[in-house]
């Protein structure tokens, strides 16, 4: 096979797994809009197979809302809910998950093609065998997260949820990691700034994973004020619970506080980045990677200021979440820049 041939290959399963990204951003945006609508606890069992189908009668749906009002959700909190009621909760839920399964066939069936045309060498295979792997242990979490609301308090564990979303996000960096090295082969080169942006990268991971304790705890329902918590620039009780450790995951007001001084701190070093390695001679893309990692920057934190004030409303928490999405993609990007890039031309 020709060295045309084989970039041609390469495009076309970059592609393909791009495709694969933007169905796992839309995944996890959508499962934060379920979150933040009450929807994720109304589906109380898991039937990977049968359960691709919908209730599609009068008579199934009415079991599908009696196997509901046997979940403590129900009891505790929407014991006045019809039918009717229940369909408005029931169908975000059931998209969520059919949206997982879509990912799956899309991920199988040209996984499939492309290592019978050759696509794909079988060196490689092992990666995509592990995105498969990883995908469908994904769709187990998220049914071990949400066994944790069907017992008796009707709130999914912060700490199932924090796990859920981080393992979204690995496939998806992974995945997106991949494209680019198809898209952008070349020679590792870890100059110009590589570790400083791997740990500005892993900072911003950091800090979407103290957002999803935020989320898991409702923490930011309360303290709607801003730059101060309350009448307090640190409030009381942030090390009330023994052990102390676990004010950083049950402590509403300390996995908040976290979260600002995380948020904080992640921007300004981010505006510190840009000050320091955009002033350098570098290549278009990744030139144009940190002017865009600084405006994404910006909008998320006028997001995050928003959300908080606002007291999570559905719209400005899914913009949020997305957002928070949006900058580590650019942030990964410029991670792959800095360490295999360098053909395009530099900015003068």
């Amino acid at each position: 096979m020709t060295e045309t041939n084989n970039n041609i290959d390469d495009r076309a399963v970059a592609k393909w797994l791009l495709i694969l990204c933007a169905l796992v951003f839309a995944m996890v945006v959508f499962g934060g809009v379920t979150r933040l609508t009450g929807s994720g606890l109304s589906m109380v069992d898991w039937k990977p197979v049968t359960g691709v189908l919908p209730p599609m009668s009068d008579a199934a749906w009415q079991d599908a809302f009696s196997a509901y009002q046997q979940s403590p959700e129900f009891n505790k909190v929407n014991s006045h809910m019809e039918v009717g009621d229940f369909k408005s909760i029931f169908w975000l839920e059931y998209l969520h998950r059919l949206l997982g399964r879509i990912i799956g066939l899309a991920f199988l069936v040209p996984f499939i093609f492309f290592a019978w045309r050759g696509y794909i060498q079988k060196k490689d295979s092992p990666k995509y065998v592990a995105m498969f792997v990883l995908g469908g242990l994904q769709g187990l979490l998220g049914w071990y997260m949400v066994k944790s609301g069907l017992v008796d308090n009707p709130h999914v564990s912060q700490y199932r949820l924090s796990a859920h979303l981080v393992a979204a996000i690995l496939v998806y960096g992974y995945m997106f990691w991949i494209a680019l090295s198809l898209l952008f082969p070349g020679e590792s080169n870890r100059e110009r700034g590589y570790k400083k942006t791997l740990a500005l990268t892993g900072l911003i991971g950091l800090t979407i994973f103290s957002g999803a304790f935020v989320a898991g705890l409702k923490a930011g329902q309360v303290y709607n004020t801003f730059p101060k918590m309350g009448d307090h620039w640190i409030p009381p009780g942030l090390y009330s619970l023994d052990p102390w450790w676990k004010n950083a995951f049950e402590n509403i007001a300390t996995v908040q506080f976290n979260h600002r001084i995380l948020a904080i701190t992640t921007f300004v070093l981010i505006v510190a980045y840009w000050l320091k390695i955009g002033r350098e001679r570098l290549p278009r893309k990744s030139a144009a990677a940190i002017n865009a990692l600084l405006h994404t920057a910006v909008l998320q934190v006028a997001l995050g200021i928003t959300t908080l004030l606002t007291a999570v409303p559905i719209f400005w928490g899914a913009a949020h979440q997305a957002i928070a999405l949006v900058l580590f993609t650019v942030a990964l990007f410029l991670c792959h820049r800095m360490r295999y890039g360098g053909e395009d031309s530099p900015v003068h």
